[in-house]
């Protein structure tokens, strides 16, 4: 069965293992304690269905909507969500083992004793679409993460966690995507979490406010200044004021840093700039001339992290 529509179908206990339910249109289904195992459901809309201790384990569910439906209890174990959409989604008992979940849109959801062991979780969108897109790597920090940006109560703690969070300015156009995945992907090999802030989405939020909030919760800032757009800007609300975290600029070698930069070097931890002449240098000199540097900083600063 492909591009079907079976809205408010009841397929409660139902035995669907092995089907093709492909681009269907299956919200507000009824599918508790189903059996989806080895189904395709790639781009299936599952809009606030109840699927509550189904089976979608070996399935293929890339692109798959489960906005706001009940998950509680479903097992997708090995199965390939890259891409799907979890907005607002219930999970409780959730089982993702050895699942890839990379690229996963989670804002609002609801996480509470999920299992993620073996499970792959990267680029987890944690922001609405009309947002500037934030990405984090762990589905059970991710309404962390959001609620901190949202909640002036809980910004008060940021200061007292123990940091292993990496703020990563810049820009998504494609060419200026690759350096930045670039960057995130060293970043996890570090064991650090990289947080990627894209200023190319429009502003809903008080950017200033939270870039700010971003950077308290950060280890240390890596700032793409090549075409920055209002990156300097943002760099000029935070970095006087927060000595506690270095800032590690880098720019393409052919572009003219903006005239603010030079102000913002007289703070001992906004760091020299770092100028590449090609995606290939930068790669290769990563760890020592962008991590390195912002590691020995905060190990003068904060000697005690």
């Amino acid at each position: 069965m492909v591009d079907v529509k079976l809205q408010s179908v009841d397929f409660s206990a139902s035995n669907l293992s092995e089907a093709n339910l492909s681009n269907s249109n299956l919200f507000f289904a009824e599918c508790y304690n189903s059996n989806f195992n080895k189904a395709n459901l790639r781009n299936t809309n599952l809009w606030c269905s109840h699927l509550d201790w189904a089976n979608f384990d070996d399935c293929d569910l890339r692109e798959a909507s489960f906005m706001e439906a009940n998950l509680s209890g479903a097992t997708f174990r090995r199965s390939n969500l890259e891409g799907a959409s979890l907005v607002a989604a219930r999970l409780v008992k959730t089982d993702f083992q050895d699942a890839n979940m990379n690229n996963c849109f989670v804002h609002g959801v609801s996480v509470w004793n999920v299992n993620l062991k073996g499970c792959s979780q990267t680029n987890l969108t944690i922001t609405r679409d009309d947002e500037p897109t934030i990405t984090i790597d762990n589905l059970e920090i991710s309404q962390f993460i959001y609620l901190l940006l949202h909640n002036e109560k809980i910004r008060g703690v940021i200061d007292t966690m123990g940091r292993k969070a990496v703020l990563i300015l810049g820009r998504f156009k494609p060419d200026r995507k690759v350096i930045l995945d670039a960057i995130k992907d060293e970043l996890r090999n570090l064991n650090y979490v990289p947080i990627l802030f894209d200023f190319d989405k429009p502003i809903t939020l008080d950017l200033t406010e939270t870039i700010v909030t971003l950077a308290h919760l950060s280890r240390f800032v890596i700032a793409d200044l090549t075409e920055p757009s209002s990156i300097p800007h943002e760099l000029m609300s935070f970095v006087r004021d927060l000595p506690s975290v270095p800032v590690q600029p880098i720019i393409l070698r052919d572009q003219k840093p903006y005239a603010m930069l030079e102000h913002l070097h007289h703070y001992h931890w906004f760091l020299p700039t770092y100028e590449y002449e090609s995606q290939q240098q930068l790669l290769s000199e990563l760890r020592d001339r962008i991590i390195l540097p912002a590691e020995r900083k905060v190990n003068e600063i904060r000697p005690e992290l």
